[in-house]
């Protein structure tokens, strides 16, 4: 499906405040009700909008440690691998990537003991040869909200 402009400002009012009610949206755009509902049906039919959730500050609660953690896979297992991976519901992004190693995996933990359970899960799965884990000293930007 191809964007055009309107569909994009839905999107990033969307993206600003996803509580708004599909009038608030037509007064923002200058577009009836109808075509707002009918765009956004498009839309998640499309895939182009997933869900929509709350944006929340992870630290208040209690999310005191962000890692980004490199992993090397072996075996061309990296798919599968991943996929497992990514149910884990502390892991916020998992990534199948070029360079040295084959994934990275962003993840947030409230203390170095969940930490060290969640690598010791990883190096205990099959196929994972090794990881290499850097955890994040300050946030500057975390904000998926792009368009």
């Amino acid at each position: 499906m191809g964007l055009d402009e309107t569909d994009i400002k839905i999107l990033r009012i969307l993206l600003s405040d996803a509580r708004l009610s599909s009038r608030q949206i037509a007064r923002k755009t200058g577009i009836s009700v109808g075509t707002v509902l009918s765009r956004m049906r498009k839309m998640e039919q499309e895939g182009i909008i997933k869900e929509y959730s709350a944006v929340v500050d992870h630290e208040k609660l209690g999310y005191e440690l962000t890692v980004v953690i490199e992993i090397t896979i072996s075996k061309g297992r990296l798919f599968e691998l991943a996929k497992e991976i990514a149910k884990v519901p502390k892991v916020c992004c998992v990534y199948n990537v070029t360079g040295l190693t084959d994934a990275m995996v962003i993840a947030k933990f409230k203390n170095r003991e969940e930490l060290s359970n969640f690598t010791k899960y990883l190096l205990a799965l099959p196929y994972v040869e090794r990881t290499n884990t850097h955890v994040v000293l300050a946030t500057l930007k975390e904000d998926f909200r792009i368009i």
